[in-house]
């Protein structure tokens, strides 16, 4: 039996979220069809204001409420680093680590052969504009190790050659069993390791 197309067409949406699948939708659709209609109608408004209302920082390119962010704002950062990192996620879980102290820039996405993303699709310009703004001579590159991430640092490192550039320190994950590491990963933990 086939749902009816209104169900059907909800559940094709959902499933193109990231990391839904297809029953995973199904899951989604059937718990709204339980809810009272006045809880459907707030998620539907809130849906409906996520475009008209979101505003981004001006200078890092994160989520604000205002033309430039609460980050941007403060004058006590250290205004010679600039953490370079993929997207606005990323941002706030180093934010909320409280060890980070500089500003921060948002690229948005990275290098990737496959989907045809190129040094032209990433907002070079507006890092140097931040770079020069702030009179940064660090950037602090805190991208995924993935060979975009990678390829993503090696460009910049490229594209800045008159500043530093460091990367986050890599290595095992805590908790981690060593029989499961792989090669690259304990390298980088015997690479970097630290003093007890």
């Amino acid at each position: 039996m086939k749902y009816p197309d209104y169900i059907q067409d909800l559940i094709q949406y959902f499933s193109k979220w990231p990391s839904v699948g297809p029953k995973t939708a199904e899951r989604y659709v059937f718990y709204l069809l339980q809810q009272a209609p006045h809880k459907i109608t707030e998620l539907a408004d809130s849906l409906r204001r996520l475009p008209q209302e979101t505003l981004y920082c001006q200078e890092c390119r994160s989520l604000s409420k205002n033309q430039v962010c609460e980050i941007c704002q403060d004058k006590n950062r250290d205004h010679q680093i600039l953490c370079v990192v993929e997207n606005i996620q990323d941002l706030h879980l180093i934010e909320k680590t409280g060890q980070f102290k500089g500003y921060y820039f948002v690229l948005g996405k990275l290098l990737n052969t496959i989907e045809s993303i190129g040094p032209e699709q990433l907002p070079i310009k507006e890092l140097h504009l931040a770079i020069k703004k702030r009179k940064a001579n660090e950037l602090l590159v805190a991208l995924d190790f993935s060979l975009e991430g990678e390829s993503t640092a090696m460009y910049l490192k490229k594209t800045f050659p008159d500043l530093k550039i460091s990367r986050l320190a890599r290595g095992l994950p805590s908790g981690s069993d060593l029989e499961y590491a792989d090669e690259l990963t304990l390298s980088n933990a015997l690479k970097y390791k630290n003093d007890i």
